[in-house]
């Protein structure tokens, strides 16, 4: 007969602690962090106005039913009607996601920190209108830390791998820092955590040929309105599961994780924010970011000569092969934002790539599948040794052209993209530009320049009054 099994409760699990201590203890100094800080926000906000030009984002937006509506909610973008802070966060976190046009992270596990300004905004919205006072200074802190927890819990523990899609991570981030924004003592916060981890993980099917659809790009909207949710529940005293990972069996590591323990690699402090990778140029996943750049800059040499190529030879690094290279058919602008061959062909074909470029009208153009057909994509190891390297994270993919007369372009390789912290001086300039050019068709000159000021300027501005900018009751288009 087998041993009873044991009903002593045990200790919180130590991820679960350093999660805790890191939200209520640590102390951001790095000055890196919180200027890169404001540059996320700004992005965010762009790529959240931009977002609002697509009906397959808007149709999402809004209370969950006509009239759900709360006294002293939260306004955004796009949406008449002020809402409950879990409802925000969704709607929120779906404009911010939608264009794949946010910041990214790379590492074994990847994904999109500022997807988690969603729950952030949306919180400190709700306490800064009904509660008590929460400056712009406490949401950079609140970004820095949602950054670091989802970003070092990818960097050894691949979720993908298991079929998971990487927005558990936000919602394990956004539970973590929201639950402190709320008041969370270490018990509330590690109760909030552990109910986050109990959710177990979405499935990345909806990332994937043949399936790959628009849930992906509001996954992450329900990721870290989830997050909310599990903080406000925390607040109300619910218990927690203090083992949810290790538990024999029944945790997420047996459960969910072939027996794979939950790691942090690093300690939690300001890392990742001062590393992460900002989307300037154009729209596509991280992974394409630079084989795009190639395909533009030879855009010049080919675009006049379509039907003359007779291969395209494309290099790259191991992930974007296992993630974004396809052929075949592509069924909607989901699936063609995840198609290496796709967003390369719109480089060489229009020297540029916009949102606008994966809807179905120009898809419909029938150069861009006949391009995709000669292209012929290969691995080369040192890239996909350089992009795991701690020390490089590079992105690198190259590109050449290869004609039936014999003729050829030059070889193109980029290693790091426009948004990379080594292209930092370059890039921050271009990212300005990419935010007004987000805004100021909808908003007009001065309502941008005043929602740029409130980010880069200060920390002690009220956060209400940044979305009280957005309100589309004073904008007009």
């Amino acid at each position: 007969m087998s041993a009873p099994i044991s009903n002593v409760r045990p200790p919180p699990d130590d991820v679960l602690v350093q999660i805790a201590d890191y939200i209520l203890h640590t102390t951001i100094t790095s000055a890196e962090a919180l200027q890169t800080a404001r540059h996320c926000l700004l992005d965010s906000l762009g790529c959240a106005i931009q977002a609002l030009d697509f009906p397959a984002c808007v149709k999402m937006l809004g209370p969950i039913v006509p009239g759900a509506v709360m006294a002293g909610g939260t306004p955004v973008p796009g949406v008449t009607e002020q809402l409950d802070p879990v409802r925000a966060a969704f709607n929120l976190g779906a404009l911010i996601r939608w264009l794949d046009f946010n910041d990214t992270w790379l590492a074994a596990e990847w994904g999109h920190p500022s997807d988690n300004l969603g729950g952030i905004l949306a919180a400190a919205d709700y306490l800064d209108r009904n509660v008590r006072p929460v400056s712009l200074d406490e949401v950079l802190v609140a970004a820095i830390k949602a950054h670091e927890i989802q970003g070092v819990l990818a960097l050894d523990n691949s979720f993908n791998r298991a079929g998971m899609d990487h927005v558990i991570l936000v919602r394990i981030a956004t539970t973590a820092v929201v639950s402190g924004m709320l008041g969370g003592t270490r018990e509330q916060v590690i109760n909030a955590v552990s109910n986050a981890w109990a959710d177990g993980g979405a499935l990345r099917v909806y990332r994937h040929a043949p399936n790959t659809g628009s849930r992906k790009s509001w996954a992450a909207g329900d990721a870290t309105s989830r997050g909310v949710w599990h903080a406000f529940n925390a607040l109300r005293n619910e218990m927690g599961y203090p083992a949810v990972l290790t538990t024999k069996t029944w945790g997420f590591q047996d459960a969910l994780f072939r027996g794979k323990a939950i790691t942090l690699a690093r300690p939690l402090g300001s890392y990742v924010m001062e590393h992460v990778l900002f989307k300037i140029s154009f729209p596509a996943e991280f992974h394409a970011q630079t084989g795009v750049e190639a395909a533009i800059t030879l855009h010049p040499r080919v675009a006049g000569r379509l039907d003359a190529i007779d291969r395209i030879e494309m290099t790259t690094h191991e992930s974007a092969i296992r993630i974004i290279d396809k052929r075949g058919a592509l069924h909607n602008p989901a699936d063609r934002d995840h198609c290496l061959q796709y967003m390369a062909a719109i480089g060489l074909i229009f020297g540029q790539l916009t949102a606008e470029h994966y809807e179905d009208k120009v898809a419909a153009d029938p150069r861009i599948d006949a391009v995709r057909e000669k292209m012929v994509v290969v691995e080369d190891a040192a890239y996909s040794r350089d992009y795991l390297d701690p020390d490089k994270r590079s992105i690198a993919n190259a590109m050449q052209v290869f004609f039936t007369d014999g003729t050829h372009t030059d070889r193109i390789e980029v290693h790091y993209p426009i948004g990379h912290r080594r292209r930092r001086a370059e890039g921050i300039p271009e990212l300005i530009i990419k935010f007004r050019g987000s805004l100021t068709g909808r908003y007009g000159g001065e309502r941008t320049g005043a929602i740029e000021s409130f980010c880069l300027s200060g920390g002690q501005q009220r956060m209400a009054g940044l979305l009280d900018l957005f309100s589309v009751q004073t904008a007009g288009r």
